[in-house]
């Protein structure tokens, strides 16, 4: 039975946050933006005083049949997915939760996507469009529907995964698709080196993969399509069932390899598909593989420069996800921390928006 979920009232306090910004930004007052908070963990901490999106919520638009919604940025995001579900629809992104109180705008500003993201696209891929509320607390509207962006800069996308160190994400459009029509997920007892041989393989196939884990000697494979399709294909894989929760709990990170009980960081690791990775002491079947090997989840004790070095030379870079890390996200090269210090710059000149939430000094 599905989970019931509890719709507020819609409301509106855009002037609200425009009069608390103006003020802060007058001040020189630094703001900790916070949603639903299920992502604190997600970055540096943050000192200031805090400034909440909660209370301005609601679905503002929903086309069904263009595929497009509008919500408010303190929106449930239970509540967004629930009236996709009713259309037969879903943010094809798959965005993880990790808590009941995630919200809308916390979903953009975090930019994190789920076990369908190589096949269907990322959260930057599905936004249309934004409604910002600036430092003077105007609020200003974003995307090719509706004005052209200024300065060069596509700040309806700049948005997503800025950690609000931009300005307040006060609105989103999005991009929905129809839910597909069947899903099977299976298993499959394979070595790592034949499961990543074998996705190469099916990568060239006309197959509806939308998911693929390796972990614990096995390959957890997503079908997602038309009926005759995922029939046919899942006849062609043979394997075992397995139960489609598999894919929640890897996208909440509640699987065994992720389990908070392991106090040891965990390490997201962004690497090309087959690359190896030399880390010391660990064997790569010690990590689970998501994303057909792109994106690699780690629990170790190795220290961060050490971890880096090891996944740089294999072109990738690594985020950690556990609070209380000095620097969560891998420094930035030189002329791209110039980029982002000037734009922080331009947007944010009094650095009231989430000061240092993903870098140091932005």
């Amino acid at each position: 039975m599905a989970k019931q979920i509890q719709t507020l009232p819609d409301r509106d306090v855009t002037q609200a946050l425009g009069e608390r910004l103006r003020q802060a930004d007058a001040d020189g007052t630094p703001l900790r933006i916070v949603g639903g908070d299920t992502k604190a963990f997600y970055g540096r901490p943050v000192e200031g005083d805090t400034l909440s999106t909660r209370e301005h919520r609601g679905i503002t638009r929903y086309d069904p049949v263009e595929l497009i919604v509008s919500a408010r940025a303190g929106t449930p995001l239970a509540e967004l997915e629930a009236t996709l579900a009713e259309q037969g629809q879903m943010l094809p992104f798959e965005p993880p939760h990790f808590g009941e109180d995630a919200t809308v705008g916390g979903m953009v500003a975090a930019g994190l996507s789920g076990p369908r993201r190589p096949w269907a696209g990322a959260v930057r891929d599905f936004v249309l469009g934004v409604r910002l509320i600036d430092r003077h607390g105007e609020s200003l509207r974003f995307g090719g529907e509706v004005m052209k962006n200024v300065a060069g800069y596509d700040l309806s996308r700049l948005m997503v995964g800025a950690q609000g160190a931009l300005g307040l994400i006060a609105e989103v459009s999005l991009k929905v698709l129809p839910r597909p029509a069947a899903r099977q997920s299976l298993r499959l007892a394979l070595p790592l080196d034949e499961a990543r041989r074998r996705l190469a393989e099916w990568g060239r196939r006309p197959w509806p993969i939308t998911a693929a884990a390796w972990q614990d000697g096995a390959l957890h494979l997503r079908l997602e399509g038309g009926r005759g399709s995922v029939a046919d294909t899942r006849a062609a894989l043979g394997g075992e069932a397995l139960d489609d929760g598999y894919w929640d709990a890897l996208r909440e990170l509640r699987l065994p390899h992720l389990d908070a009980a392991d106090a040891r960081p965990l390490w997201r690791l962004s690497v090309p598909p087959r690359a190896t990775l030399a880390l010391p002491g660990i064997d790569e079947e010690a990590m689970l593989h998501d994303w057909g090997g792109a994106q690699r989840w780690l629990r170790c004790d190795l220290d961060a420069a050490t971890l880096r070095d090891a996944v740089a030379r294999a072109d990738g870079h690594a985020s950690c996800l556990t609070p209380g890390a000095a620097e969560p996200f891998t420094p930035l090269a030189p002329g791209l921390a110039e980029v982002h210090r000037r734009l922080k710059a331009q947007l944010d000149p009094n650095g009231i928006f989430n000061p240092g939430r993903l870098y140091g000094g932005l």
